[in-house]
């Protein structure tokens, strides 16, 4: 088995090292060749973090190759996009994988919002396409939601299942729909979450700690809002917003304002909590 990665930031790279941890080669596609060599090390951190603790095997590691090239998918068995959250972004590099990879070979998006249906108008063969929502990181949250649309072929869910069990991930398969279950219900509590500091109600630690203290949750919505990146955050309001009109998806200013000065959460250091650097 051989997967192809598409994009090498935060997702793609955790992606990655999921797979050659669990002894499947991967090529790791980018546009940019410096993305590429810092995802490069950002697996081999991974790699030496998640064995460490008994998230993966400690050997059998597969082979990695990075690429511009999407020529260098011509032979995968199957694909993982898991470019950023954005609409036209995705469709543009759905539409280019599909017309390179062989009929058959299942296309998985990596999306936190964004209706399987909606992306399979870019593809060549819908039937080859569905969407796998990895939590983050992936090597260390086993399961992950499995999202059929309604052009998915049998075929397709069926090499799905393959490829989780090679992966070692459990999937909860759920019907196709903006954000699906966990961000239709996550994102609009981060939202509330964020705007009630907003308001001055609460800080993050004060919402944070009721949370986990009195619902027993292991992180409260903030933090868990700083390990996703705000800036998915806010891209994955947005498509909720616009695809259901519901007001409560609206992302509140505070978040807005976050993004807009660069402060994305653990990533680069600091969101609602300062993190001691970005990773």
């Amino acid at each position: 088995m051989k997967i192809g990665v598409l994009g090498a930031g935060v997702m793609g790279a955790a992606i990655a090292t999921l797979a050659i941890g669990h002894g499947v080669a991967v090529v790791l596609v980018d546009v940019d060749d410096d993305t590429l060599a810092k995802a490069r090390k950002e697996v081999r951190q991974q790699l030496k973090l998640a064995r460490l603790m008994g998230q993966l095997p400690r050997s059998g590691e597969a082979e990695l190759v990075t690429t511009t090239n999407y020529g260098d998918l011509a032979d995968v068995t199957s694909v993982i996009e898991a470019v950023t959250e954005k609409p036209e972004l995705k469709a543009k590099v759905l539409a280019e994988v599909s017309a390179i990879v062989r009929p058959g070979t299942v296309i998985v998006s990596n999306t936190s919002a964004i209706p399987v249906d909606e992306m399979a108008d870019a593809v060549a063969r819908p039937e080859d396409l569905c969407a796998i929502h990895f939590m983050n990181p992936p090597y260390l949250i086993r399961a992950v939601e499995v999202i059929r649309g309604p052009r998915t072929g049998d075929e397709a869910m069926l090499k799905v299942t393959e490829l989780l069990a090679a992966l070692d991930r459990d999937g909860v398969v759920v019907g196709d729909g903006p954000g699906f279950v966990i961000n239709r219900i996550l994102q609009r509590s981060i939202n509330e979450a964020a705007r009630i500091v907003e308001e001055g109600r609460a800080t993050p630690e004060a919402v944070d700690a009721a949370f986990e203290g009195c619902l027993g949750h292991r992180t409260g919505p903030l933090a868990t809002a700083d390990l996703i990146g705000l800036d998915n955050v806010v891209d994955s309001l947005r498509v909720l917003h616009d695809r259901t009109g519901d007001r409560g998806y609206e992302p509140c200013d505070l978040l807005v304002a976050k993004v807009a000065a660069g402060d994305f959460g653990r990533k680069t250091g600091r969101g609602f909590y300062e993190h001691g650097g970005a990773l």
